[in-house]
């Protein structure tokens, strides 16, 4: 059983992690993290300090629980060969945009809402999309590509995009950026 201690901890977490991924970090405020945690504002401000803090905390988490723990774990669950991981990673997020929890990129959100580059969290914004993007290295890697690193960026470009375009509606972007995946790993090779 959680100590009382990390317990109103993971509660704040638990419930800034659902409100910054489905509002964006800029709207929603402090107050309203209290009240839906239930808790004390001083019990906010012992775990977190700043809500910077939270934000940065809730990156480090959407990270883990996103990007390694279902976004690469499915992809390469999907992917009969770690050569098809890069085009792969296109059906997963296929099936995500066809999902009722489908609310967007927080880090994509995070770096449009806090455009200031000194930013902490703008920067942290940016390292975590570099994580998928190295990923995204060793999936055209295995793919054959020729320069890994210049593909991993391309293959990033049509990731994000499908994820934007989804958020406006697109629910099919995810096919649309697969094919182009699958153009960009053919001439790479």
């Amino acid at each position: 059983m959680a100590q009382p201690q990390q317990a109103a901890r993971t509660r704040i977490l638990e419930t800034a992690y659902d409100l910054f991924s489905h509002n964006g970090v800029r709207a929603v405020g402090i107050d309203r993290i209290i009240a839906e945690a239930n808790i004390a504002k001083a019990t906010l401000y012992r775990h977190f300090p700043s809500k910077e803090d939270l934000v940065l905390a809730f990156l480090e988490l959407r990270e883990q629980r996103w990007t390694r723990d279902w976004l690469e774990t499915e992809t390469e669950r999907r992917a009969r060969s770690p050569k098809e991981h890069a085009v792969a990673i296109f059906d997963t997020l296929d099936e995500w945009f066809h999902s009722a929890d489908f609310e967007g990129c927080s880090f994509i959100q995070t770096l449009l809402e806090i455009r200031d580059p000194d930013s902490a969290i703008h920067r942290a914004a940016a390292q975590h999309l570099g994580v998928i993007r190295e990923k995204l290295a060793r999936y055209a890697e295995q793919a054959g590509a020729r320069d890994p690193e210049e593909t991993s960026y391309q293959l990033q470009i049509l990731l994000m995009g499908a994820i934007v375009s989804a958020a406006r509606g697109d629910h099919a972007a995810a096919r649309r950026a697969r094919t182009f995946a699958e153009l960009l790993l053919e001439t790479s090779s």
